[in-house]
């Protein structure tokens, strides 16, 4: 119980949306409230470049997209913020699957144009697996989108969440006047291009206040008191405890890019989102105050910064305080680690930390040592569950065009893989390299990063498969006689793990059938 002090001022949270709803947008905003950032759109170099703080990988900047997790680590009002922010792109959703086994509670931003889409709906089933507590930020308000009244009934019925409006609109698109917020009962006017200052805030206790009339005009008035009105019957107050359970989502209505009715949401964030959770582990409950260190890696980045060829491993602190120089117990390799440079976070600017606490994400040094899942400890030995590698569903051949460069090419794809962006696997009896991914786009970005980081040029080529299962038997003599049989759809993982490359749904089946004795398994977190 050393560090209740250090573990109640925490917040770790992710930011999950579909692609372009304005949630690297929104990430900056928040850092910009944190004083992490002096300006939206400055990453750390001479001149101001407009990129997003975030997206720190050469390929992000050039497609505008953001690839691969970011870590941001700032301050607001006394509270520690760990924020995560995740690719949208659904191609990269694996990375924010395993993101969001490391956060204890999430914001999803949706677009008000574009309502409920498809990647959301994915995101969204992620955290009903794991009861992720879910705050909803509306977001481009300002633009012409759906009435305000469908578009919650659409969140509610398509993503099957209990939604609590705390602000309301007035209008949207270029007759957006602002928002009324319900908890504080004040109305937050808005003004485009410009961002809501103190003076914006008008305290409105009573809706039948005429002043209400003179700030935003009769008619607007009226309908903002109908609204009202009809909102606070059907919703009354937020129950948080429900909020905490996952249950029910509070909902803000704003503009990111005017940095408009962000505030009001980071507050209420920093008042009811969940502090560090206990988790579950392989042998135990494991307690959140409990004093001993102990935490998983949940993502591995090769070249962080391209200058130096380094692998920054991140880590998830559960429990204890993690320090400096000192050595924790790696519990897959079995040996003692320690590690003299952690860092924690500024999208690609790096600080070294002498301690952390639960919640806190920690980047570590790595030479190679770390795979995702890996959990370290002051001895204990155990896994942190529920970190799964998902079966693939697109496979091509790496072939290698420059045979001067093949250990380049063998090094860059093993450190690739490993940040868990795709899987590597061995076909029997030959030596074929066959990468699977959720989505085409991670070929682009593999073929791009070996080339411009390890020098390797590669070329892929489709192979004709619909699904990966890992294959496991009680009776070794089945197991044998399958793989001798199927050697052409055998391959093994970067373990040795033995998976089956199924041609189809119909074939799967088929085999499944046929070997009873031998189970399929659609994710890999079976051998831990």
């Amino acid at each position: 119980m050393k560090f209740t002090n250090e573990i109640n001022r925490r917040r770790t949270f992710a930011i999950i949306s579909h692609p372009d709803a304005g949630k690297t947008t929104l990430t900056e905003k928040l850092l910009l409230f944190g004083g992490a950032i002096q300006v939206a759109g400055a990453v750390k170099s001479n001149k101001i470049k407009k990129h997003a703080t975030s997206d720190f990988m050469e390929i992000e900047r050039q497609r505008g997209i953001s690839v691969a997790t970011s870590v941001m680590t700032f301050e607001y009002n006394g509270t520690l913020i760990n924020l995560l922010d995740t690719p949208g792109h659904k191609d990269f959703a694996e990375d924010t699957y395993r993101t969001l086994t490391a956060v204890d509670s999430v914001i999803l931003v949706i677009d008000s144009v574009n309502g409920v889409e498809d990647q959301t709906r994915r995101l969204m089933e992620v955290c009903r697996m794991r009861d992720t507590p879910v705050i909803v930020f509306i977001n481009k308000m300002d633009r012409d989108g759906k009435n305000r009244f469908d578009l919650l009934e659409e969140v509610e019925k398509e993503l099957s969440l209990h939604l609590h409006p705390m602000t309301w609109p007035i209008n949207s698109g270029k007759d957006f006047k602002g928002v009324y917020d319900l908890d504080k009962k004040s109305l937050v006017l808005f003004t485009a291009n410009t961002k809501a200052s103190d003076e914006d805030v008008v305290e409105i206790k009573d809706l039948s206040n005429n002043i209400l009339d003179e700030k935003v005009g009769e008619a607007d008035a009226n309908t903002l008191r109908d609204d009202v009105e009809l909102v606070d019957g059907v919703y009354g107050d937020l129950d948080v405890e429900q909020y905490l359970k996952g249950k029910i989502a509070p909902v803000f209505f704003g503009s990111a890019v005017n940095n408009f009715g962000v505030k009001e949401m980071l507050d209420t964030f920093i008042r009811i989102a969940p502090l560090p959770q206990s988790r579950e582990t392989s042998i135990r409950h494991l307690d959140v105050q409990e004093d001993k260190f102990s935490g998983f890696v949940f993502k591995i980045h090769a070249n962080l910064d391209p200058k130096h060829r380094d692998r920054i491993a991140f880590l998830r602190v559960c429990s204890g305080r993690f320090e400096r120089n000192k050595y924790y117990h790696h519990v897959r390799l079995d040996k003692d680690v320690r590690f003299s440079n952690p860092y924690s976070f500024m999208a690609r600017q790096k600080d070294v930390i002498e301690e952390a606490f639960p919640g806190d994400v920690v980047g570590l040094f790595d030479t190679g040592n770390f795979k995702i899942g890996d959990t370290i400890t002051e001895g204990e030995d155990f896994y942190f569950t529920g970190i799964p590698s998902f079966s693939p569903e697109l496979f091509k051949e790496v072939v290698n065009k420059d045979p001067m460069k093949t250990k380049q090419l063998e090094k860059g794809l093993l450190q690739l893989t490993d940040e868990g962006v795709a899987q590597l696997f061995t076909q029997f009896g030959g030596n074929k390299k066959i990468i699977g991914c959720v989505g085409e786009l991670q070929f682009e970005v593999i073929q791009y990063r070996l080339l411009q980081e390890y020098g390797a040029s590669a070329e892929f080529r489709s192979m004709p498969y619909y699904k990966a299962c890992w294959i496991t038997s009680e009776d070794q003599k089945k197991l044998d006689e399958f793989t001798r049989f199927k050697t052409n759809n055998i391959a093994a993982d970067k373990d040795g793990h033995l998976v089956y490359l199924a041609q189809s749904e119909w074939f799967l089946n088929t085999e499944r059938q046929n070997n009873p004795d031998i189970e399929f398994h659609f994710t890999s977190e079976i051998h831990k």
